[in-house]
């Protein structure tokens, strides 16, 4: 703390303990994958089955043992819109308990800097766009994965409630849609990047002449690559704090048309692209203010066409592994 009592942000220590939660999905192994590469020595993850974020019993022991002084929170029930419509009390369950239980053991047992990751859909369906931080609660959400965003939203409570309460230098980001290494590529419980991504390639490869994808192809949406989304987290804990959650994107959006001719064209695909208009296109258009972001100093390096292309040459690499 400065004389005032006001919080400076610095560079972390890079020997303190830093906890990664939900280190394995695709943005908590961006974010540890940064944190090597920046010096971080002495980093702790442990895996759903050897921490089970849910056993508020557990969490607590965990922190008690291993009293880490930098926090991630990434870990997180995630899935598409077909996964979100079909399991809300799943997605609103599962999520409420893993971020009450981590945030609370990590107040007790005096975690420094903790930042909590949402998601834009904690947004309303029809926010001003582009849609800045200070749209939060102003309208109603997108149904089809209304569940799993008031989770986040009581995240970002519990975030400002804590700095209230407390005065800890805790912070939330929200990111756009995020994309990359790890990601998961089912069928059913994928996002949109990534499915479209194995739809296609295995359209090229098996010759497939039409590729019928959901919606009209008309709504809009920001991608962020999962590497740029890890160093924006990095550079708000050194740089940034302050209540309220800050957008993390790159200020600019595609339709899902112009998405799909990308992920077509970075796998080889030259079929028909076809459009089953009987399925839901989701929230019209959502692209993230990210002037706030912009002021602490960051912005987005990797563009969307070299970030698909490296995509899915990982996806080709690891296809036999992959999250399906």
């Amino acid at each position: 703390m400065s004389e005032d009592g006001v919080f400076e942000p610095t560079a972390l220590d890079r020997s303190s303990k830093f906890y990664v939660a939900g280190h394995r999905g695709l943005v908590g192994s961006a974010i540890w994958r940064n944190l090597e590469t920046e010096g971080f020595t002495n980093l702790v993850g442990k895996t759903s089955s050897e921490l089970d974020l849910k056993d508020r019993d557990a969490v607590f022991a965990f922190f008690a043992e291993s009293k880490p002084r930098y926090v991630v929170l990434a870990a997180a029930k995630v899935g598409g819109i077909l996964a979100n419509n079909t399991y809300p009390v799943d997605f609103l369950s599962d999520n409420l308990r893993i971020q009450v239980n981590v945030l609370d053991a990590a107040r007790e047992h005096g975690v420094e800097r903790l930042l909590f990751l949402g998601s834009s859909c904690i947004y309303p369906k029809f926010a001003e766009q582009p849609i800045r931080e200070d749209s939060l609660l102003t309208g109603h959400l997108e149904p089809t994965n209304d569940a799993y965003a008031i989770a986040k939203i009581a995240g970002i409570m519990q975030i400002q409630a804590i700095r209230r309460q407390y005065g800890l230098p805790w912070i939330s980001a929200m990111p756009t849609n995020l994309y990359g290494p790890g990601d998961n590529f089912s069928p059913t419980g994928s996002h949109v990047l990534p499915a479209l991504i194995r739809r296609y390639d295995e359209a090229a490869k098996s010759g497939t002449q039409v590729v019928t994808n959901w919606g009209t192809g008309s709504p809009r949406r920001e991608f962020l690559h999962v590497d740029d989304m890890a160093s924006a987290c990095l550079h708000l804990l050194e740089n940034y704090d302050g209540p309220s959650q800050v957008n993390v994107g790159t200020g600019s959006d595609v339709t899902i048309r112009e998405l799909a001719s990308m992920v077509a064209s970075a796998v080889g695909y030259t079929g028909e692209i076809a459009w089953d208009t009987t399925k839901p296109d989701g929230t019209p258009r959502k692209l993230l203010d990210v002037s706030k972001l912009a002021d602490a100093g960051w912005s987005a390096s990797i563009g969307l066409e070299e970030g698909i292309r490296r995509t899915v040459e990982w996806f080709r690499e690891n296809s036999l592994s992959v999250r399906s």
